[in-house]
């Protein structure tokens, strides 16, 4: 890390690296792929992580009735896309949303559209492909965080609680989310990293290195870095800009979850 940030502060093509200061840091506000990068970024954190977190939430809820059968069958399935490699599920929705993939087949049999869509090379729902791969891949990971946070709650909780005559949803108000408040931050907190560093579903996804709709900063980092002529000083920039942004975030969020 000591290394990356001297490198930083020099620029240059290559191996030709020469001391310049904050020129580096400078040029990112004149980079219109680093703005268009750090766009993409948070769309995909404001409508990605939420979604994720909450649909998690719901089905560890479901999972962790007593009375539910096929539990563990309903486990398995739920955390399998977590056990599929980054590239590989990028490849399968890649084919689902191709203009002779499934969904194309299945829109035009239902007289839904009429000709075949090209869905990956559309700025909006490109964004909501990789939206759903991220949420398809990750749902299931967050899942297992909150049924081991709720098998930590004891159930005489909500044994008094129905007793006093609470309802589900004043259970999973008043007595779940404030007993999970500190697993909710952590997932939070690592979901939040993981978009931010977000990488190999949108490099798989992407019809090219310039596709300025879906980039993200870690896709523009491995342009820099080893498409064309390399410029690592700006690549470790560009590098610790994301890790500023991680620590900014994640200080945020622990201050708001102290006050919750």
């Amino acid at each position: 890390m000591v290394q990356a940030l001297f490198l930083s502060f020099r620029s240059g093509l290559g191996n030709n690296l020469k001391f310049s200061g904050f020129r580096n840091y400078a040029r990112l506000f004149e980079d219109l792929t680093f703005h268009s990068s750090v766009a993409n970024v948070f769309i995909y954190l404001l409508f990605q992580v939420p979604i994720m977190l909450f649909s998690a939430l719901i089905l560890a809820s479901i999972l962790n009735q007593p009375d539910l059968k096929g539990k563990t069958v309903f486990r398995t399935l739920i955390f399998l896309p977590c056990a599929t490699a980054l590239v590989s599920s990028a490849l399968i929705f890649k084919s689902f949303f191709s203009m002779d993939g499934i969904i194309n087949f299945t829109l035009q049999n239902l007289h839904i559209i009429s000709e075949p869509k090209n869905w990956l090379l559309d700025p909006i729902w490109s964004k909501v492909i990789i939206i759903i791969i991220i949420t398809w891949r990750w749902t299931g990971y967050n899942t297992i965080f909150y049924m081991a946070g709720l098998q930590n709650i004891d159930t005489s909780v909500y044994e008094a609680a129905r007793i006093d005559g609470a309802s589900a949803s004043q259970q999973f108000f008043k007595i779940t989310l404030p007993l999970l408040r500190p697993v909710i931050l952590l997932t939070t907190i690592m979901s939040t990293n993981g978009t931010l560093q977000l990488f190999d579903e949108v490099r798989t996804i992407s019809p090219g290195t310039g596709f300025k709709s879906t980039i993200t900063i870690s896709q523009h980092i491995y342009n820099v870095s080893f498409t064309n002529v390399p410029q690592l000083g700006y690549a470790a920039a560009l590098s610790y800009t994301i890790l500023i942004m991680v620590a900014f975030l994640s200080f945020i969020q622990m201050k708001v979850g102290d006050k919750v």
